[in-house]
């Protein structure tokens, strides 16, 4: 076989920031197995479940000859309808997804080269709670949450193959070590990863529930320049009452008062959140609360999912909206976000900005605003960036 014959695995990943994290162990795992490709899946709403399909038929078409496997959330929550897809040779389990005897293979010698600038390291898994829409837990099982010096472990494997950048992520990241002895809070691992790692320059958070963000992770927040300045919130809705019919832990004032206080002690602090447009029973002045928490935050980083109902959750079985009205209101809560950014983003030209270059000719600041970068900048370096304008979202 010629050079140019030769074939290497493909591991195409769908969804949360999570599935990135195991994609890459994935990938280890799978190095020398040959014509294969993996879709790592999502199925956190009847969207991504069309995408993943979406997906498995146009690997299946670029590479016609290749063992087609389906593994995430999706092989487990639509095992029967993926595995009845005719592209698709088989389905690894999600709970079995980093064993390398769910593959078939024998554990890698040594782990494959990151291809992320900023590194993905999935801290914990799974879930204890049971909000009323969700359908991960039936996909991830309960919350494990991996030791202190097996993520120290981690954080040094990326450092140590340059990765400028951590970022720590899970199914519910703020509920690491409720199954570890003692208990510790995720404040615990953050301090712990911060003192043992000086040359450490960037660790970035993923999603929060900010019902659980213990004192000393609000602390680190607050003052610890090496801790991104970029709080992303399980935010889900602005109206009290849907919170309670989605089996949220916090309300409405709870995260306005979170946001607050840390704005206070940090004032360049950007927000985030998660919100759902159309739940079940919603009203007009449900989703005008809904819109109008993108303001008082207020939400420069916005994920907006239209609800759909997920097979055997509670949501399902309420009272259901109307598709057109879930999809007019989830473009009105983009909107909202969309005007709330380009104010942010109006506020931040000619201030200089410290930006983690990515290999598309853009970067991300502390803040996580995009910013385009001088021609032949190279990959995974930080720079000092002073944007003259911003267009469609991007610092320039």
């Amino acid at each position: 076989m010629s050079q140019t014959d030769v074939v290497t695995p493909e591991v195409i990943s769908l969804g949360c920031r999570l599935n990135i994290a195991e994609s890459e162990r994935i990938r280890n795992l799978i190095a020398a197995e040959g014509d294969v490709v993996v879709v790592n899946s999502c199925a956190v709403t009847t969207e991504a479940v069309r995408q993943t399909r979406q997906a498995i038929r146009r690997a299946r078409r670029a590479r016609p000859d290749a063992r087609l496997l389906v593994t995430g959330c999706a092989a487990d929550i639509e095992r029967d309808q993926l595995a009845a897809m005719p592209e698709v040779d088989g389905l690894v389990p999600n709970t079995q997804k980093l064993d390398a005897r769910a593959w078939n293979v024998g554990e890698t010698a040594q782990p494959a080269p990151i291809s992320h600038t900023r590194a993905f390291i999935a801290v914990q898994n799974g879930c204890d709670h049971a909000c009323t829409f969700c359908v991960i837990p039936q996909g991830r099982g309960p919350s494990r949450s991996l030791s202190v010096p097996q993520v120290l472990h981690e954080v040094e494997r990326h450092l140590d193959k340059g990765a400028p950048e951590i970022v720590l992520t899970g199914v519910d990241v703020t509920s690491w070590g409720h199954d570890l002895p003692g208990k510790p809070p995720l404040g615990d691992l953050v301090l712990a990863i911060l003192d043992e790692f000086p040359q450490l320059q960037r660790l970035r958070m993923s999603s929060l529930d900010g019902a659980e963000i213990d004192p000393l992770l609000f602390e680190l927040f607050a003052g610890e320049a090496r801790i991104m300045p970029h709080l992303h919130l399980s935010m889900q809705h602005g109206a009290d009452l849907i919170l309670k019919r989605m089996k949220r832990r916090h309300l409405r004032r709870d995260a306005v008062d979170l946001v607050q206080r840390l704005k206070a002690r940090r004032p360049d602090l950007t927000v985030g959140a998660d919100l759902i447009a159309g739940f079940p029973t919603e009203s007009e002045a449900h989703h005008a609360d809904n819109c109008s928490i993108i303001a008082e935050l207020p939400i420069v980083h916005g994920h907006i999912f239209p609800y759909s109902p997920r097979p055997n959750t509670p949501a399902a079985r309420m009272p259901q909206l109307d598709k057109a009205v879930i999809k007019a209101r989830a473009a009105q809560l983009r909107s909202a976000v969309a005007k709330v950014r380009a104010a942010w983003l109006d506020s931040l030209v000619g201030q200089t900005q410290r930006v983690l270059t990515e290999s598309d000719g853009t970067g991300y600041a502390e803040n996580f605003a995009r910013v385009a970068l001088p021609n032949g900048t190279a990959r995974g370096t930080i720079l000092s960036v002073t944007p003259q304008s911003h267009e469609e979202g991007l610092l320039k």
